[in-house]
């Protein structure tokens, strides 16, 4: 990690344009939370305008967050600013509002990068999981925007499948690489539960999702061998069809840490800056409020510098001692 408790201004930020969804999955905070508006849980554009004028070195931006991006209504005004500042944009989905009209709307936007959510490779897994989606309609939006980019004769937005590695689903995918073959879908990455809420009250607001976590994650005890069982074949499948497959570790680091306060931050869409994306919850933990300070002050201010302090002299926040990715395992 960085030794600077105040680093240059980020060249990535992750903004969540909508806390509105569509799903209920099983291991996301929405599920447990009373359903947002989608008027009501939209980021304003001018917020997002703003932010980027306020990052005059940013590259890279995720327009993502606990909500479905595909239900912000002004998401294609938001990829095509970014794009006049040449930034390079993406986000994450369920494809379930992916039609083919959506899909050839976001290759003419511009849109360099979409991952999709597929966490099983049959519909009672993946519908078990993604409560609300139909596993048929998700495969069929998959091949309608690759589709789509052949008729543009464009390579993006570049396509990537997530698959959220659980108790309940490992073992289908070696099945899943197979099937993604079939689509036309070039790589899968393969994650952990974000985070284990252990930092939370045991009967709290938080308890539902914690406890889902305590009953599906893969990182601890005989979980990590059933998981590498399941990895060593998803990985002989993917060099079958040259599917590029990314896997996560199942033992956790020796060195845990996290570079993203110094490189990156979260934006919620009323505002809250985050140290990171995997804290779920804006009720958790805040660097600052936009409206209420410019993302740089925020950056710069005492919030981060002492986030930052905690993290690189070896103790971490008590939300950062839960996350897969400060242990090593996300």
């Amino acid at each position: 990690m960085p030794a600077s408790l105040t680093p240059p201004l980020p060249m990535a930020l992750q903004v969540e344009v909508t806390s509105a969804c569509n799903l209920r999955c099983a291991m996301c905070l929405v599920r447990y939370r009373p359903p947002v508006n989608k008027l009501a849980g939209a980021m304003p554009l001018a917020t997002l305008r703003r932010l980027i004028d306020d990052v005059p070195g940013l590259r890279r931006l995720t327009l993502q967050g606990l909500g479905e991006p595909l239900l912000a209504p002004d998401l294609l005004e938001m990829i095509r600013y970014a794009r006049s500042r040449g930034i390079r944009v993406g986000f994450n989905s369920n494809a379930t509002l992916l039609t083919r009209d959506r899909a050839e709307e976001l290759v003419e936007a511009g849109l360099d990068w979409l991952h999709v959510s597929l966490d099983g490779a049959d519909a009672p897994t993946f519908e078990g999981i993604r409560e609300g989606a139909r596993f048929d309609r998700v495969l069929a939006n998959l091949r309608g925007l690759v589709e789509a980019k052949r008729a543009a004769g464009s390579d993006t937005p570049w396509l990537r499948v997530v698959f959220v590695a659980m108790r309940r689903n490992v073992a289908q995918l070696p099945d899943l690489v197979a099937l993604l073959a079939g689509v036309g879908v070039a790589e899968l990455r393969v994650q952990n539960l974000s985070h284990s809420f252990a930092d939370t009250d045991p009967a709290g607001a938080y308890r539902q999702i914690r406890e889902y976590a305590a009953e599906q994650a893969l990182w601890t005890g005989a979980d990590r061998a059933v998981a590498e069982t399941a990895y060593a074949a998803a990985g002989r499948v993917a060099r079958e069809h040259g599917i590029e497959l990314r896997l996560p570790k199942a033992v956790e680091s020796t060195r845990p840490g996290c570079g993203w306060p110094w490189d990156e931050a979260y934006v919620t869409s009323r505002g809250v800056v985050q140290p990171c994306c995997m804290v779920m919850g804006d009720d958790r933990v805040s660097m600052g409020r936009l409206g209420e300070s410019g993302f740089g002050e925020i950056w710069m201010g005492p919030a981060y510098r002492e986030f930052r302090r905690r993290l690189r002299d070896g103790d971490p926040p008590e939300v950062c001692r839960g996350c897969a990715l400060y242990r090593g395992v996300f």
